[in-house]
C-alpha cells in the first residue's frame, strides 16, 4: 500500500514534469504550518535559481496542471512560492480504513531484505544487572522488534562477558576462600561435583570484594594471581574449565530470568569465549595479508587513514606477552557471526564513550577483509541516564543501583498512584508491574538514543502527558469503548460525504502517517520516533473521543466507521509498544 505522502509526492512530481521541471522538485513533505494545510511542496523555490523564474510563477503553473484532484481539498500556490496542500477528507477517510484491511497497516516490506545481528546485551557474568544495563537492552530489543517489523531476518545477541579478568578474580577469591576444593588441585583427575560450590548470591557478593580487594595497596600479588587464572583458563585449566563451568550456569539462569522480566528476549546467549576457537586463525590470516606489525613487543593492525583528522590509535590484536585483549575477542566474534550467518549488518548498541573503541575494530575488521566490503558495520552509542543533580544515577548512598531494584521502585510509584482503584490487590500488582515497566520504558525510549537524559520516576509514571501510562490508558479507554458497543460492525464504508471536525481530521491524518513513521525509524535506527508517533496518535485521539459522542452516535453509518477508526486506532498502538516491547492491560 503506498504511504500517502508517497501518493501526493508523485501528482506533484508529474505536474512538475508536465510544465518542463525536474521531477526531482515535486518533492512533498507534512506542513511545517498546519494551520495552513496539511502539506506542502517547496519544490518551486529550489527551481526558481535553476530555471531564472519568479517562484511564484512556477508554483502557479504547476497548480493549474494538476488541475481538479479527488484527493485534494484544495491545493494552492502562494508567495513567495509555496505549493500548500489539503486534502478532500472523504478521500483520507477512505485512505484510513484501508489501511485497517491491509497488512501490517499498508506498511510494506523493506525492498531488500537484510539479515542483521544485533549485539545489545554485553552483562558479566557473575555480576547483578545494573541500571547501566537499562539502555542496551531496551533500546537494542526495540530496534530490533522495528527492523523485523519491516520484514528484516534478525539475531538478537545478549554477548555475555564471560573470559575477562573478572572471571580470574572470582577464582582467586574462591581458591583463597576454599582452597581445599578439587578444582585448585593440579594432581585431581576424578569428576569434580555437579553442584556449584556457590549461590547466585554468594557469587554476586565475591566479584565486588575481589574487585576492590585487587585494587588496594598492597594488593599486587592477587591481582596478578587473578591475570595468571584467567590465563590458565585460557590455556584449558582444567579445574578452572569445570568453576567456569559452575559460574556460567548459576549466572544464566539469574540472567535470563533477569532479563525475561523486562520483557527482552534475546534469540542468543552467546559469550565472549564462544569467540576463542576463531582466535588463533584469525591472527594467522591477519599476519599472512601483510595486515599486522610489531609495536613494542606487541602485535597491532594500522587502521589509520590519511582523511583523519584526529589521532586513531592502532588496533591492538596480542599484548606483549602474548595475550588476548578485548580487541581480539570482539574482532573474533565478527569471524564467528559472519561464519554463522553472513549478515548484512552488524549493529552494536553500546555507550557512546566506547565510540574510538569500535571504529577501530570496525575499521580492523574491514581493513583485513574478516568482512565483505558491503558488509555494515554500526556502532548505536548511547548516553546515560542521570539523576536530578545531572549526573549518572546513583542509589542515595552512591552506589549503582539493581536493575531489580530500579524496576520495583517504579513499580511501587505505579501502585501508590492507582491505590484509589477499586479491584483486587492481585490484579493491581499484575497492572502496576505492567504499567511501571512501560514506564521505565518509554521514559528512556523516548529520548534519542544518544542523548542522556534525566530519570524522573514521578514525571515517568504520570498517567498524563508524553509518559507510557499515559499511551496505555489511551488502549484501555478504547477497549472500554468497544465493549460498551457490543457487537461491532464486519466492516465499514464512508458515512457518506459529511463535515469532519479538527480533531477527526487531525486522528486521520496521523493514522495515514503510520508506514511514513516506520521507514523512518527504521532508516534512522531510531525507536523514539515511534515514541512521538504513539503519543501524537494517542493525544489526537484524546482530542477526537472528548470532541465527539462516539457510543451514543445517532447516524448508524458515522457510528460504525468512526468504530472502525477506533478499532484501527488500537491495533496500531498495539503494534507500536509491541514494538518497544511494552504490553497493555485490559484496565487501569
Amino acid at each position: 500500500m503506498k504511504k500517502i505522502i508517497t501518493r501526493i509526492t508523485e501528482l506533484m512530481s508529474a505536474a512538475f514534469v508536465a510544465c518542463g521541471y525536474d521531477a526531482g522538485y515535486g518533492t512533498v513533505t507534512v506542513s511545517n504550518r498546519p494551520d495552513l494545510c496539511q502539506y506542502q511542496c517547496n519544490g518551486a523555490m529550489a527551481a526558481a535559481k535553476q530555471y531564472r523564474k519568479a517562484p511564484i510563477a512556477i508554483a502557479n503553473e504547476v497548480v493549474a496542471a494538476l488541475g481538479e484532484q479527488e484527493m485534494f481539498a484544495s491545493c494552492v500556490a502562494v508567495p513567495p512560492g509555496f505549493i500548500n496542500i489539503t486534502l478532500c477528507d472523504r478521500y483520507l477517510a477512505g485512505y484510513v480504513l484501508d489501511m485497517g484491511s491491509a497488512e501490517k497497516f499498508g506498511v510494506e516490506p523493506a525492498e531488500k531484505k537484510q539479515t542483521v545481528v544485533i549485539d545489545y546485551g554485553g552483562a558479566n557474568v557473575a555480576k547483578p544487572l545494573h541500571v547501566g544495563h537499562l539502555r542496551p537492552a531496551i533500546i537494542g530489543e526495540a530496534i530490533k522488534n522495528i527492523l523485523r517489523y519491516r520484514g528484516h531476518e534478525v539475531i538478537g545477541d545478549a554477548h555475555l562477558g564471560d573470559w575477562g579478568l573478572p572471571i580470574g578474580l572470582i577464582i582467586t577469591e574462591l581458591k583463597r576462600r576454599q582452597p581445599g576444593l578439587p578444582y585448585f588441585d593440579p594432581d585431581y583427575t576424578g569428576e569434580y561435583p555437579k553442584e556449584a560450590p556457590f549461590t547466585v548470591a554468594e557469587l554476586e557478593e565475591i566479584y565486588p570484594f575481589a574487585s576492590q580487594y585487587s585494587k588496594q595497596e598492597g594488593h599486587e600479588e592477587y591481582k596478578e594471581a587473578a591475570r595468571k587464572a584467567i590465563l590458565d583458563l585460557q590455556k584449558g585449566n582444567r579445574g578452572y574449565h569445570a568453576l567456569w563451568e559452575h559460574i556460567m550456569t548459576v549466572s544464566m539462569l539469574d540472567l535470563q530470568k533477569n532479563y525475561d522480566s523486562l520483557n527482552i528476549h534475546f534469540d542468543l546467549w552467546k559469550k565472549e569465549s564462544d569467540a576463542q576457537p576463531y582466535i588463533p586463525a584469525m591472527i594467522e590470516e591477519m599476519k599472512a595479508g601483510g595486515y599486522t606489525r610489531i609495536s613494542e613487543g606487541a602485535l597491532v593492525v594500522d587502521v589509520k587513514e590519511e582523511t583523519d583528522t584526529k589521532e586513531v590509535p592502532p588496533c591492538m590484536i596480542l599484548k606483549s606477552d602474548g595475550a588476548t585483549l578485548y580487541n581480539t575477542t570482539d574482532l573474533a566474534t565478527i569471524v564467528e557471526r559472519m561464519k554463522l550467518f553472513d549478515p548484512d549488518r552488524i549493529i552494536y548498541v553500546v555507550d557512546k564513550r566506547q565510540d574510538l573503541y569500535f571504529d577501530q575494530i570496525f575499521r580492523c575488521a574491514h581493513k583485513t577483509k574478516l568482512v565483505k566490503p558491503e558488509t555494515d558495520l554500526v556502532f548505536i552509542g548511547f548516553g546515560t541516564m542521570n539523576g536530578r543533580d545531572g549526573k549518572p544515577f546513583k542509589t542515595r548512598d552512591g552506589g549503582v543501583m539493581r536493575l531489580e531494584t530500579l524496576v520495583g521502585n517504579i513499580r511501587e510509584e505505579v501502585l501508590a498512584k492507582m491505590a484509589e482503584r477499586d479491584m483486587p490487590e492481585e490484579e493491581k500488582q499484575k497492572i502496576a508491574t505492567t504499567v511501571g515497566l512501560a514506564a521505565l520504558k518509554y521514559g528512556d525510549l523516548s529520548n534519542q538514543a544518544s542523548k542522556d537524559y534525566i530519570f524522573d520516576i514521578e514525571r515517568f509514571t504520570s498517567f498524563e502527558g508524553n509518559t507510557g501510562p499515559y499511551i496505555l490508558y489511551t488502549m484501555v479507554r478504547i477497549k472500554s469503548i468497544l465493549a460498551k458497543l457490543g457487537e461491532l460492525p464486519a466492516a465499514a464504508t464512508i458515512a457518506g460525504d459529511r463535515e469532519r471536525g479538527a480533531e477527526e481530521t487531525n486522528l486521520l491524518l496521523t493514522l495515514a502517517r503510520f508506514a511514513e513513521m516506520i521507514e523512518k525509524a527504521e532508516a534512522e535506527l531510531a525507536p523514539h520516533r515511534v515514541c512521538q508517533y504513539l503519543y501524537e496518535l494517542a493525544d489526537n485521539f484524546n482530542g477526537f473521543y472528548h470532541a465527539n459522542k462516539i457510543v451514543s452516535e445517532p447516524d448508524e453509518g458515522k457510528r460504525n466507521e468512526w468504530i472502525t477508526v477506533l478499532q484501527i486506532v488500537l491495533a496500531i498502538l498495539t503494534d507500536g509498544i509491541s514494538m518497544l516491547a511494552m504490553e497493555a492491560p485490559d484496565r487501569m
